[in-house]
């Protein structure tokens, strides 16, 4: 806790003067983020500096494991689907992007096929909702034997899945109708810090370049 604190000093005294005037313009006028931004919870997957961002550029999601709940989930609070409306509805982003990443540690429990933790329910019921992940495995990948490859594969068809599942958002679809709205789907790499985009006409993730849309 105490370098939480000192950076908080530390951001306040030496380096909040280069933020000043945004902060104000953003205090004053809002917040009108171009992007919504799903991620992992995984402290080593951070937006704003994997994107280079400021401020006010993105809105972003994070839980475990990147995932996205079909919008049907009514049954029990559901932060993300919240999150999602807002987004869209209220903030009228204009991108959403699925980023799933490498050494997933809720891909390698849905891999794994550990037995449910009873202390752990709410994370059980959770990663519930992944379970077409674990059934595309099974039917498509059963001859990656690594467990890293495994779980690699998993956070790849767990961002395919989610894009799947934004779709059955009205305010989603309605968007995308109109031409307002384009999703993407990205795969974080920790070692490299490379990203790659999924590309539907392909089924393949690639390396991002300046000119990808």
């Amino acid at each position: 806790m105490q370098r939480l604190i000192e950076g908080v000093h530390k951001f306040r005294h030496e380096e909040f003067g280069h933020y000043r005037a945004l902060f104000q313009r953003l205090s004053e006028k809002g917040q009108h983020p171009h992007t919504l931004f799903i991620t992992c919870a995984d402290s080593r997957v951070l937006a704003e500096l994997i994107t280079h961002s400021e401020p006010g550029d993105l809105f972003v999601v994070k839980n475990v494991g990147n995932i996205i709940p079909p919008c049907n989930l009514v049954s029990d609070t559901n932060s993300t689907a919240a999150a999602i409306e807002f987004a869209t509805e209220v903030l009228g982003v204009r991108d959403i992007v699925v980023c799933g990443h490498t050494q997933c540690g809720a891909m390698h429990a849905l891999t794994d096929q550990a037995p449910q933790d009873p202390a752990m329910p709410h994370m059980n019921q959770w990663l519930s909702l992944a379970q077409p992940v674990r059934d595309t495995l099974a039917e498509h990948y059963t001859h990656l034997t690594d467990r890293e490859e495994r779980a690699t594969a998993a956070a790849g068809e767990n961002v395919r899945l989610g894009l799947k599942n934004l779709h059955t958002y009205p305010a989603v679809a309605k968007k995308l109708a109109e031409g307002s709205l384009q999703l993407h789907g990205w795969m974080f790499k920790i070692a490299t810090a490379e990203i790659f985009a999924y590309e539907p006409q392909s089924g393949q993730f690639a390396p991002i370049n300046p000119g990808s849309s």
